[in-house]
């Protein structure tokens, strides 16, 4: 009798554990990507969309809207020392980087509330910094939304024919 409760109660955890690998299968891969600036380390964690012959801008991602920046949760950006962004000082910590698409001009928002899903919650009256960067056109598709940061501090972002950026530096 034992040993059947010991093998019903193995089977479990095996399917329990075999369901929670399952689910951690992501549509957008949950990718990171950081640079280092002497002392300062700027990190950036988004969900990775791909395209998947779809239209991405002014129709999947809205121009006009806030958008989560990236698939799932919200983008996240850290800092491990103060910074400044756009001749503004941000304080050494996390937030999520949204963003409002345009077919020619992003504005780009840090806000502190950066645990959270996607744009729902989105509250301006949290916004830390935002501003206006202009977008680029690009000849060659990018499949999947990236990310990068250089070790200048250039954030660039880039999904289908568009990009922009904006840089990091020390305050």
């Amino acid at each position: 009798m034992k040993s059947m409760k010991n093998l019903v109660l193995t089977l479990l955890s095996v399917f329990f554990l075999s369901s929670a690998h399952a689910q951690e299968k992501r549509a957008s891969p949950l990718v990171k990507t950081q640079t280092q600036m002497g002392s300062l380390e700027i990190s950036i964690q988004y969900g990775q969309p791909a395209k998947k012959d779809r239209d991405i801008f002014g129709n999947l991602v809205p121009y006009g809207k806030v958008w989560r920046t990236g698939a799932n949760e919200a983008t996240v950006i850290e800092f491990s020392e103060d910074v400044s962004i756009n001749g503004e000082t941000v304080k050494a910590g996390k937030y999520a980087l949204f963003t409002i698409p345009g077919e020619n001009e992003w504005t780009i928002i840090l806000n502190s509330q950066w645990d959270q899903w996607g744009a729902y919650n989105y509250n301006s009256e949290k916004d830390v910094i935002s501003f206006k960067v202009k977008s680029e056109k690009k000849d060659k598709v990018t499949e999947n939304f990236t990310i990068t940061i250089s070790k200048d501090g250039l954030v660039e972002m880039y999904w289908d024919l568009t990009g922009v950026e904006f840089s990091v530096a020390k305050a």
